[in-house]
Formats: structure tokens, sequence, C-alpha cells
């Protein structure tokens, strides 16, 4: 079964994610009527696109192009797709899809800032790259947190192949904790529309919304421009009517008198550039009321008719495109059999066509009552990352850290001095620093950040001063007040103490003992908390857990376990996660015996009788705690088994290794440690953290300041 999990608190869903399964899908259609339904219910409706094809000097993505256009949105260009397909495989090639998602959530959530709803249509399937697509989309859409509907083409594919490709992917999507909420079988033959209706609904389920689309003949045919572009051909005559919908075609090699019968309507006319014959009496067949009307000429060869013929046709009144092309017939025959019609900005007739043919084929009422109810309860890592940051933002703090010499607290400073979250204080000389970020090779802002040398501050004396009126009583002189002062860890505590700073993180290159000595000595604990305790926020693939006490204290009492529970559950609610308390042991409910089970039991009683707001359930097994199959079966009646967020370890041994095989063993990403129960926020690293752990711990750092 698959667990319980919280997130931030959600909201009304404000996005759709098109998925397609092949290129050429037709999903273009289905991107085109649904934003025109939701226009009309809508007050401002975004498009954002993940992914687009590789840009060039001036040219736009074909699909952003045409939808901006057409319904007029007043959206920038560039606020409307996160990565072009490029960036995409350097960042996979180079083990950094993190990096991919982070701007596609960044980009899509400032767009989602602006509008009411916005559509997300995914990639298209082509080039390089394409072998890894159909995943692309499933992560992409799990981590913006939005339902799919997923669009399938029945073109090439037996009826088997058709449903067994579409429930594969059905299946992969929802076990990825993407909610499909509808599924659109497109290009599908008239005669088998029925058909295909009752074999989805053979395995879809019930609140699954299905579309079926016949094959529209006019949506799959390529414009005279298309071909053109596709040919790289000259345009000689007829470039206002470029947007002609080509038919079949005819190749032209035989005398005229045999080759008029095989013109039908719209027919597109290939022929030898010298052949003169052929070329007027198919115009003036064009012309005539006894034959259909074509859509266009190709002129093969690089071959152009003689001057009087060029100048017949200037004074025809009707004259369609007439293209000149390099290639031969055959060549050419073949190529234009092999282009695929897309829908473009200038082809007004085939967005009106896309359309209508989905409001005839689409019922839309239920389908978008339910878009717009919809609410995820997936937090990815990326998704959490992005949420922290955001609200680091909302209230910038000033965080200091005192281990300037670290290459990774360095390159962490680095990254916040080019971003608008946090106002970082690095302690230490101006000089040294900068040389050592030189070495590095990495960008620092310096108008950004601030550099503090503490033997130089100007207030140095002043801050002498009170540390030893705060630790007189405790036979601290002026002379060891100084002293102390100019150790790192305390110079940085005393700037929180003193309003200099918000908040401090240290321990990269310092013990946990050194950085929260200063901490408890004179910021102190909160009032009615009586230790510092830890919690670690752990972000599984689908969703945020809360872990305490992995990282301060050896062997809490049953007291001091309730009052760990008690801090994790109300910094789990501050960080939008409803706590469910899971208090951690080796038995569930009333079966096991000894001394470790009875400390656990009395906490939980404690947390109850302190806090009977917190839902909380203990002694509770592991498992018990986050599966609710095995949760249903050992404990049916709790509110927590098998939905906890917050699990409390009974001691540090088991939290620290439970922390950190769930980190190595799942992938899982782990930030924290972050200390409860001070009155000013300072945090601890691992000696063996990374950027990101440092990056993580700061942002961590500033929200808690912003909550104090």
């Amino acid at each position: 079964m698959k667990p319980y999990f919280c997130t931030f608190i959600t909201t009304m869903n404000k996005g759709l994610y098109i998925a397609t399964l092949e290129s050429h899908s037709g999903k273009s259609l289905i991107t085109l009527g649904l934003l025109n339904t939701l226009i009309g219910k809508t007050p401002k409706v975004g498009y954002f696109r993940p992914v687009v094809e590789n840009k060039f000097a001036g040219v736009k993505d074909n699909h952003i192009d045409t939808v901006l256009s057409h319904f007029k949105l007043d959206l920038p260009y560039e606020e409307t797709y996160g990565l072009t397909r490029a960036q995409i495989i350097k960042n996979r090639n180079a083990q950094k899809i993190g990096e991919s998602l982070d701007i596609i959530i960044e980009k899509y959530k400032k767009l989602e800032e602006k509008c009411d709803f916005v559509l997300v249509e995914g990639s298209d399937f082509s080039g390089e790259g394409s072998v890894f697509e159909f995943d692309w989309n499933v992560n992409i859409a799990k981590n913006l947190g939005l339902p799919a509907i997923v669009v399938s083409s029945g073109v090439g594919k037996t009826m088997e192949e058709f449903i067994s490709s579409l429930q594969l992917a059905f299946n992969t999507f929802e076990q990825n904790d993407v909610e499909v909420i509808a599924v659109a079988a497109n290009k599908i033959q008239p005669e088998n529309v029925e058909a295909v209706r009752k074999e989805m609904n053979d395995f879809l389920p019930d609140d699954v919304s299905i579309f079926t689309i016949p094959m529209v003949p006019n949506l799959d045919k390529p414009t005279l421009r298309e071909i053109t572009d596709s040919l790289k051909g000259k345009v000689v005559f007829g470039k206002e009517m470029l947007g002609n919908q080509s038919g079949s075609f005819v190749v032209g090699a035989m005398q005229l008198r045999n080759f008029l019968p095989h013109i039908k309507e719209n027919t597109l006319v290939i022929t030898p550039g010298d052949r003169a014959d052929l070329i007027m009496g198919t115009l003036q067949a064009h012309i005539s009321k006894n034959y259909p009307s074509i859509s266009g000429m190709i002129l093969t060869g690089g071959i152009l008719p003689d001057r009087p013929i060029i100048q017949l046709i200037d004074g025809l009144t009707q004259v369609v495109p007439i293209i000149s092309v390099k290639e031969g017939t055959f060549e050419v025959t073949n190529r234009i059999g092999q282009i695929q019609s897309n829908i473009s900005a200038g082809n007004t007739s085939k967005i009106i066509s896309s359309i209508e043919t989905f409001q005839k084929f689409v019922s839309v009422e239920n389908f978008v009552q339910h878009i717009t109810e919809f609410q995820s309860n997936v937090t990815t890592p990326n998704m959490f990352q992005y949420q922290l940051v955001q609200r680091a933002k909302a209230q910038k703090k000033r965080i200091v850290l005192p281990e300037s010499n670290d290459d990774r607290i360095l390159t962490a400073a680095a990254r916040f001095s080019n971003m608008d979250v946090v106002d970082v204080i690095l302690l230490g000389n101006e000089k040294t620093i900068r040389n050592q970020v030189k070495d590095l090779g990495i960008k620092m802002n310096y108008d950004k950040i601030q550099i503090i040398n503490p033997s130089d501050f100007e207030r140095f004396d002043e801050y002498a001063e009170t540390f030893y009126e705060l630790r007189k009583h405790k036979n601290v002189n002026i002379s060891m007040a100084r002293d102390i002062m100019n150790d790192v860890s305390y110079f940085a505590t005393m700037m929180i103490y003193k309003g200099d700073a918000d908040g401090m993180v240290s321990g990269a290159a310092h013990t946990t003992q050194h950085t929260i000595r200063p901490a408890l000595q004179f910021i102190k604990t909160k009032p009615g908390s009586s230790i510092v305790s830890s919690v670690f926020f752990m972000c599984l693939d689908d969703r945020v857990s809360v872990f305490g006490d992995c990282a301060i204290n050896p062997n809490p009492n049953a007291q001091e376990l309730a009052e760990i529970a008690i801090s994790a559950a109300d910094s789990s609610a501050a960080f939008g996660i409803e706590p469910r308390i899971a208090m951690l042991s080796y038995s569930s409910g009333s079966s096991g015996k000894g001394a470790d089970v009875e400390k656990v039991r009395e906490a939980t009683e404690i947390v109850k009788n302190q806090r009977p707001d917190l839902k909380i359930e203990g002694p509770i097994q592991y498992d018990a705690a986050v599966d609710e199959g095995v949760g249903k079966s050992k404990m049916p009646d709790s509110e927590v088994a098998g939905r906890a967020s917050v699990l409390i370890f009974p001691d540090l041994n088991t939290g620290n290794n439970t922390y950190k095989a769930v980190q190595r063993e799942t992938g899982a990403l782990a930030i924290g440690p972050m200390l409860l129960g001070l009155n000013k926020p300072v945090n601890d690293l691992s000696r063996g953290c990374t950027v990101d752990d440092v990056f993580n711990t700061v942002v961590l750092t500033a929200i808690q300041a912003q909550e104090d």
C-alpha cells in the first residue's frame, strides 16, 4: 500500500499537464481546445512548456508562438518555457537532472503566480534524447504537482498495441504519484472509435475522463508553407497563399491529356520545371469549372519555365503557390510523403479546425471542474526545496557563517550572493577570503555579502564587555572575554544576541559541541524548553517526513522524549506539514515489554496530557508508522498508524543510524539537522556536509528566524 504523506498546505489546483507517448500524437489539438475552453471560464490563463526545441537566434518555439499569437495571451515569450532540449540533455549527461527540475519549477511557479490557471504542454519526442522523454514528462509533472492528461495516437498501431501502450503509460504516471484525470485516444479511424472507447473503459477507473477523437484528414495534411520550409524551396508565385493545405499529391510526367484525370480536390502537383505544357494545363484546369482546384505546384530539378511562360503565368488572375526545388522528382516525392503537419501561428484555418474538432468530440464540463478542484498530496525533494527558498525570500534574514576558511561554506555563500534569498555574513580576513574564492574559481558577488574580521570589528570591545557581563558569575574576566570573542563561534553567536545577525550556521569544520556551547551559555533555551533537540526533513520521493532527534540527545528520558516530540510537531506545522507523531519503538501498541518500551509509552502519555491537540501514537514500529497496509493490520483504529509524518526515535543511536540508512538506501534528501529549543536559530552542520547541505541549512535557519 502507498504510505500516507503530508505536504505544505495545499491550495486549489492551478494547472494541468498534457503528456503524450510519441511524436505527432495530435496533442496540439488538445492544447488548443482546452485553452479555448479555459479562456472562456478563467480570467487569466497561462501557457508553459517545460522543454522546447533547441533555440536559434530569433527563432521561437512553434507551439508557444502559435498559442500566444492566436489567443493573444499577455505573456513574455521567455517566461513560457523552462529549458531547451540541449540544456536538458547536457544536465542529464552531467548527472545534474535535479538542476533542470529546479529551473523548470521556478519558472513555472513564477508564471503560476501571475495566472489563475496554467496549461502545461509536455515535450514532442523528437531529436536527441527522445528515448528518455516519457520519463522526463512523468518526473516534471510530479515535481510541478500537476494532474495529467495523457494523449496517444492510433496511427500505425493495432488495437492491442494501442491499448497496451496506453495502459502502461497510465500505470507509470499513477505509480509515480501523478494523477491522470483524462486519457485521449487521438487520430482513431472513425469506424474504430466505439471499440477503442470500450477497451479504454475496461482498464481505466471510473473517475478518469475518456476522450476518443477520430482522424481528421485536413488536420494531418501539411500546408504549402510547411512543404516549402522542409524542402528549402524558393517561392516563384503565390507567396500569399502558402497556407493552402495539400491533399494528395500527383507526379506530372505523362502527356497533359493523360494527366488531367488524375487531379483531385487540393491535389499538390509535382512536375519538372521544364514541362511548360503540364504547368500551364494544370493552372488552366485549376480555374476551370470542369476540374477540381489544386493546392499548389512543386517544380523539380532546379529548373524554371522559360521567360515567356513566366510572363504568361504572371498575367493569370488566380495563381496557386508555385515552388521551385533543386532536387529531382523522385527524391522530392519521397520527401513530401514523409512531411508531418504541424499547427503554426499563421495557419488560422487549422487552429479553428482543431478547436472545432475538440468541441465536437470532447465533453469538458465535468473535466474542467475536476482539474480546478484537484489537490496534489505529493511533495518531491525539488518541490520542497523550492518552497523553502520562496519562504526565505519572502522576508530576508541575515545569517552568519563563521567558517569562511572552508571551501564548501564559500561555495554556498557565492550561490547566495547571486540570489535574493538571504543576506550572508562571512567571518574572516577579507583578503584571504577573496584569494580563496579566486582559487576555487567561483563567482562571488561581493556587493551582496558582508565580510567581518572579528578582531577588526568596530564593536569588538562592546561584544567583549557584553560577554563579560553575561558570564562574570562564572568567573570570566574582561581579558578572558576578549580572548573568547576572537573565537568565531562565540563572535557569531554574539552577533545574534546583539541583533546584528538573525541566525548562525556552523559545524563544517567544528564539532557540534563547539557550535552549540556559546548558544547554550547566553542565547539560552526558549521558555518551556529544557533541552535542545533536532530534526531532519527527510525528502523522500513523494513526501516529506520529519525525523527527530537524530543529532543531539544520546539517551533522552521520557520527559525529554516528550519535549522532543512536541518541538518536532510544532516545527513540522510551522513548515506546513500536518503533524502526525509516531513514537518509535521495537514493538507496537501494548504488546511489548521492557524499560525501553515503557519509556516511549510514558513519553506518549506525557504528550497526550500536555498537548491533547496533537495526533500521536506510541509505542509503534517504523513499518506500522509509515506503511498504510501494515498500520491498518497492527493498529486499525489509529489516526497515525500508516500515516505518520513526524517520527520520533527513542535514542540517538537509533535515530542517527535510521536517518542515514534511509538517506543512503532510498536516495532521500536529508535537510538538517535543524536545532529546536533555542531562543534564536543556531544550526549545526555535519563535518561531512556537502555544499547543498550548507545551502539548505542556511535557508532553514532563515525561515526559523522569520518564525522567531
